[in-house]
């Protein structure tokens, strides 16, 4: 179940808000929301329901926008307002192909390019729950329209395009269970 919210609120608001959609997407699978001593955290700080070990959740939020991602299996979710591309992010942490993808587009869709690119990074390595320290130039994606292609084994991907590209939602799910 997937649950995007734009708004503009402070920041203290907005994490707030993201418990608030795992709170309704518990709901709807008629399950109840935890207290703070129902969650509990991996080694690498993403948060887990003690109580159903069954069931993954990730959550995000920025910039106007807040998400919340729960599947049977591991998952991630990242969303960005689309603002201007960094170059320096660009360089330590894209891949040599995606690099070229960027240099390749025209100017006016580079910004977009961008926080497609990076939304995908951050939803795998939240869905991996490692953290930011993943070597993001390892993680390689693809675009082609609405076709993302990518050499991670065991997730899939989609994205969402929200207010005429004005907003990023990335997707990750694990796809398999491991013995």
């Amino acid at each position: 179940m997937l649950l995007v919210s734009l708004m503009e609120m402070e920041k203290k608001q907005q994490h707030e808000h993201a418990y608030s959609l795992l709170r309704e997407c518990l709901r709807n699978l008629r399950l109840e929301m935890p207290d703070e001593k129902g969650f509990g955290e991996g080694a690498h700080g993403k948060p887990y329901l003690l109580e159903y070990p069954h069931v993954h959740f990730n959550l995000s939020h920025g910039d106007g926008i807040t998400a919340c991602l729960v599947k049977g299996l591991e998952c991630g979710i990242d969303c960005e307002k689309v603002k201007d591309y960094k170059p320096n992010v660009v360089k330590r942490c894209f891949s040599e192909s995606e690099k070229k993808m960027m240099d390749d587009v025209p100017e006016k869709e580079k910004d977009k390019l961008f926080y497609r690119l990076w939304t995908l990074k951050e939803a795998y390595v939240k869905a991996l729950g490692t953290g930011i320290g993943y070597p993001l130039d390892e993680v390689e994606f693809e675009i082609n329209g609405e076709d993302i292609d990518s050499n991670v084994d065991g997730y899939s991907f989609r994205q969402y395009l929200l207010r005429g590209g004005k907003y990023v939602v990335s997707v990750c799910e694990k796809t398999k269970v491991e013995n």
